[in-house]
């Protein structure tokens, strides 16, 4: 940040946060040279000039900047993001709040049933970040109502594409569940009814238990979950995918990883089920071993009688096949 960009935060909040500590890692494609540095200041720039916005547009509203004791703050009453055992992203905005202080303020609401406490509206990872570190969360206190609070939630992740697609589609299906109409998501989610169609497509179709499994899966699109889904519906899907979360090994895989695992499971063919049976007589002699996979029928004879008898009644059969479809 600029010395200029820093001072006029400092004068609005006493202090000032790099704006978006909990982006998610890199995307793919990885400029280098000067076209990277040139993105990186551009980047920068327009996140700052986001995080002076918000907090003008709070100051102009009244609101003030309040410490507030992190054990008294909890999560908003929707989930947005999926936990990860490792998060670098996390472990460096501790690191920056631990040395230069939280510089950008969360959003909470008093907690509409305990007093004294209040629910976190966005900035979750600054107060989990906080309360480890055993600091006060700084906060913009505001009387929100369950929409109000989702609303804020999902739009100031959602323009900045904060959330991983897997993530915007469990939110939706929360709310969803919760009891918000498709109107009330999309407005959260910062997209259209299209786009929420699809993506409680995937989180609905999809067991919670799997897309928890597999993680936020950042480098993981729209195109790719929605082939996921093909594949999970396809007969075995559920079960393939079930098995591949709990093979050995899976947890340590980083969560891109983990989708992967699972999906070439799912890719894979399954053997065709087999049906086998046994002819016998009354008496229970046995006569053949009759197996059936997918069109394959397979009649084995036990009995050199029988063998003969279907031999010579194979032609009748397939006399009588042809009448009985002409029929039909």
């Amino acid at each position: 940040m600029s010395p200029k960009g820093r001072d006029i935060l400092k004068s609005m909040v006493g202090s000032v946060e790099p704006a978006r500590p909990d982006a998610p890692s890199a995307p793919p494609h990885r400029p280098s040279g000067a076209v990277k540095a040139m993105n990186l200041s551009l980047g920068r720039l327009g996140e700052e000039a986001a995080a002076a916005k918000a907090l003008r547009e709070s100051l102009a509203s009244g609101d003030k900047v309040l410490e507030i004791d992190a054990a008294a703050v909890e999560m908003s009453f929707i989930r947005d993001r999926i936990p990860v055992d490792q998060d670098p992203e996390f472990e460096r905005l501790k690191q920056s709040i631990q040395e230069s202080g939280q510089q950008v303020p969360i959003l909470v609401r008093p907690d509409p049933v305990k007093a004294g406490h209040y629910q976190a509206a966005y900035g979750h990872r600054r107060l989990r970040a906080a309360a480890e570190l055993g600091v006060p969360v700084k906060a913009v206190v505001r009387k929100l109502t369950d929409e109000e609070l989702i609303l804020a939630q999902g739009q100031e992740n959602g323009p900045r594409v904060d959330l991983s697609f897997i993530e915007r589609a469990l939110f939706a299906r929360r709310m969803d569940e919760h009891g918000f109409n498709r109107d009330m998501i999309a407005k959260a989610l910062a997209t259209d009814k299209p786009e929420t169609s699809r993506l409680l497509q995937v989180a609905q179709t999809i067991d919670p238990e799997i897309i928890l499994a597999i993680g936020p899966a950042p480098k993981v699109g729209r195109p790719r979950w929605l082939a996921f889904v093909e594949k999970f519906r396809e007969t075995g899907g559920q079960k393939k995918a079930q098995a591949a979360i709990r093979a050995a090994g899976f947890e340590a895989l980083e969560t891109n990883g983990r989708f992967d695992v699972v999906w070439k499971v799912l890719e894979e063919k399954s053997p065709p089920q087999r049906d086998e049976q046994t002819l016998r007589t009354s008496a229970g002699a046995q006569l053949a071993s009759v197996s059936r996979a997918g069109k394959t029928f397979r009649i084995t004879a036990k009995s050199a009688a029988f063998s003969e008898f279907l031999a010579q009644r194979l032609a009748g059969l397939a006399v009588e096949f042809e009448e009985e479809n002409d029929r039909k």
